[in-house]
This record gives structure tokens, C-alpha cells and sequence, in this order.
């Protein structure tokens, strides 16, 4: 049997960060990934500070610093753009909140300001008049997803044995992995990191799948500067339990536009849902009119895997000896992905956490038994 000190499964952005952390206290890795497709490949790369909750802003922060110590060694075809996140006011309440916002961001060092409506409109001149204002976050970001988390793969091959595999995992038992195939795996510590995949191999786990929708469009350079999100994607709109969408747009380094958001529950479809698409694209050009002129050339859906409280499970198995998981960062796996590799590497090797790991230990949920060894 193949032994390594740890075994990740998923290739996905947080399983490669979990690579690349682990190797650099000098452990050996395996990585298998069944290429089932996930949220990294699915999802806008937006790295954004979110402040929902203090837990989130400090696991959001925190992996924003370290998207940033990265980006100067990363190459060309990670994208990475430091474009900045202007939150949307379309009216006063909402310009409240942007106030409320500042004030958290402020707090933590953050570099933040508001735009009254002539600052923002001569920042995006595409966007509706009318609007109240805007909290522009000058550090939030966004990068190509699927080619940083092979980046990251690469850098752990640089600083420890690592083998990357593509098989499927059909069971985890103690320290032993078994593929589809039969053959197995062993390591010290195995960690699930499969996203919407991961109850799969862990029976139990409180994760409950949100589909969301994606636009692409043909180049149009300088149509939009920043990415762009409307306030009431965090006052409101994708609260509920229903399906939402709200308006989101990003400018990518290739002229194009990516453009956003839905939230969709009980449903594994991967089908584009015409109604809700056809929601997305009119709350988009109620923001911006001119792109009712543009061309999309692409539109595909993806699943992210949610938590009840919000927060990712990042810890040891309370049920299972040397199970460890990295699961359940909803729409912010990408973002988080660095903050949540560190903490996991630190739990598992014993060194010291970047932040406070609690409020995302999955030991949380054993009291409601939303956990069970399987």
C-alpha cells in the first residue's frame, strides 16, 4: 500500500492550498481528485472581504493577505487583477449599509472608501444614474481559479514529495482510502476537501448545495472597471431561502464581462434554469443598460457546497480519528482557500493558527447532530 503523511482529497482551489500549506512544513502529500467537476471551475474568482459575520471577516481577511503575498510570484495565466469591489447604494437605506460596512472594514485596517453618485458615476460611467453611492474596497480582487489552484500544486511539488492522482475515492476508513478501482491509499491524516462532493465519502455532513449561474461575454475593454456588486447581495437578497439573484459583474483581464449571481436550493440539476438566468440578466441591466447590447458567449451553472451557520468546516473529524475537512465555504472557497489551508495545516502539524480556529471547527455541530461517523 502507497503510504504518504497526508492524503487531500480534491484538487479543487482549497485542496491545492491545503497542498501547498502542508508541504511547506515539510510533509508529504497526495493529492487524488476524481475530476467530478466542482465550485473552483464553476465559480468568478472574486476575492472579497466579507463581513457577515466576524469569523467570515477574519477568515476573508486573513486569505486576502495572503492572495497578495502570492500574487507577484504567480504567473500570467492566474489573472490575477487587483481591481478593487465597489458595493452598490441604489438608495439611501442601502448607503446605510454602506456606511455600516466601512465602519467593519475600517476597523480591521481595511482600505475602503465611499464614492457619493458623481464620484461613482465618474468611476463607472456604464452604470445607471440615480444610483446613491458606493463603498469602493480597493484590495479585493479576482483571479483565474482553476489555473492558481494548479499554481499552488506546482509550488507544494516545490517544497515537499508530492504525488497528484486522478482516481476516485470510494470510501475513507481510519487512515486508508480505497479507490474505485480497489487499490488503496494511507497516510497519517486524510483530508476532504471534494466541496459538494465530500458527503459522499462522509455521511452526515451539514452541507446543502446552492446553484448559481454564470454569463460570459464577448471582449469589450473599459466597459467596466471594478467588480461590481449591489448592496443587497448582503442586506438582503441572498438571505433567504428561496431562489435570489442579485447583480454582480467582473471585469476580466481579457476585456470580457462575468456576470452574476443566483442562488438556487434543493435542486442538483446542472441545467441552465431559463427563468432564473432571465431574473439574473434583467437585474443585471437594471444596473447596466448598455450591456443589453452586448454578446454573451457562454453560460453555464455551479453548485457550492453551504454550511447552516454560514462558516466553512475547517478542522479534525469529531468522529473520526484522522479525518480532517476543509468543506462548506459556500461562494467563498477561492477567497478563503489560503486562511483555511494555514489554520488546517497548523491543527494538523501543531504550530500556531493564523486566526482563531473555533468558530469553524466542525465539532460544532455535534451537539444539534448534524454530524455522524459513518
Amino acid at each position: 500500500m502507497q503510504h504518504t503523511d497526508v492524503i487531500i482529497i480534491g484538487a479543487g482551489i482549497v485542496g491545492a492550498a491545503c497542498a501547498q500549506a502542508l508541504a511547506q512544513t515539510g510533509l508529504s502529500v497526495r493529492v487524488i481528485d476524481a475530476r467530478l467537476g466542482g465550485a473552483t471551475a464553476a465559480g468568478m474568482g472574486h476575492l472579497v472581504v466579507m463581513d457577515d459575520s466576524a469569523a467570515e471577516l477574519a477568515l476573508s481577511r486573513a486569505s486576502l493577505n495572503l492572495w497578495h503575498h502570492w500574487a507577484p510570484h504567480m504567473d500570467a495565466g492566474c489573472a490575477f487583477t487587483n481591481c478593487g469591489t465597489l458595493w452598490l447604494a441604489a438608495n439611501d437605506a442601502e448607503l446605510q449599509a454602506a456606511h455600516s460596512k466601512r465602519a467593519a472594514l475600517q476597523a480591521q485596517s481595511i482600505d475602503c472608501e465611499l464614492l457619493d453618485a458623481a464620484a461613482l458615476a465618474r468611476a463607472e460611467p456604464a452604470l445607471r444614474p440615480g444610483l446613491a453611492g458606493a463603498l469602493q474596497v480597493r484590495g479585493d480582487s479576482v483571479v483565474y481559479a482553476p489555473r492558481a489552484a494548479q499554481w499552488l500544486l506546482d509550488q507544494a511539488a516545490i517544497d515537499a514529495p508530492l504525488v497528484s492522482e486522478q482516481a476516485e475515492v470510494v470510501q475513507i476508513h481510519g487512515r486508508t482510502v480505497t479507490l474505485r478501482d480497489g487499490s488503496r491509499r494511507s497516510a497519517d491524516a486524510v483530508v476532504l476537501a471534494s466541496g459538494i462532493h465530500a458527503p459522499q465519502l462522509c455521511p452526515g455532513l451539514p452541507l446543502r448545495p446552492k446553484k448559481g449561474h454564470l454569463v460570459i461575454t464577448d471582449r469589450y475593454p473599459g466597459t467596466v472597471h471594478h467588480q461590481l456588486v449591489e448592496l443587497g447581495y448582503i442586506t438582503s437578497a441572498h438571505h433567504s431561502d428561496g431562489t435570489s439573484v442579485a447583480f454582480n459583474v467582473q471585469p476580466r483581464p481579457t476585456g470580457q464581462l462575468l456576470i452574476g449571481s443566483s442562488r438556487e436550493f434543493d435542486t442538483t440539476d446542472p441545467a441552465v434554469n431559463a427563468d432564473v438566468m432571465a431574473r439574473m440578466l434583467q437585474r443585471t441591466l437594471d444596473y447596466l443598460p448598455g450591456l443589453a447590447e452586448l454578446n454573451a458567449i457562454r453560460t453555464w451553472t455551479g453548485f457550492r457546497a453551504a454550511t447552516p451557520d454560514g462558516l466553512p468546516l475547517i478542522g479534525p473529524h469529531p468522529d473520526r480519528p484522522h479525518l480532517w475537512l476543509a468543506v462548506g465555504h459556500e461562494g467563498l472557497g477561492v477567497t478563503t482557500a489560503p486562511a483555511t489551508a494555514q489554520l488546517l495545516a497548523a491543527q494538523i502539524v501543531g504550530g500556531p493558527p493564523l486566526i482563531d480556529p473555533v468558530p469553524y471547527a466542525p465539532a460544532r455541530f455535534v451537539a444539534s447532530a448534524s454530524l455522524s461517523s459513518s
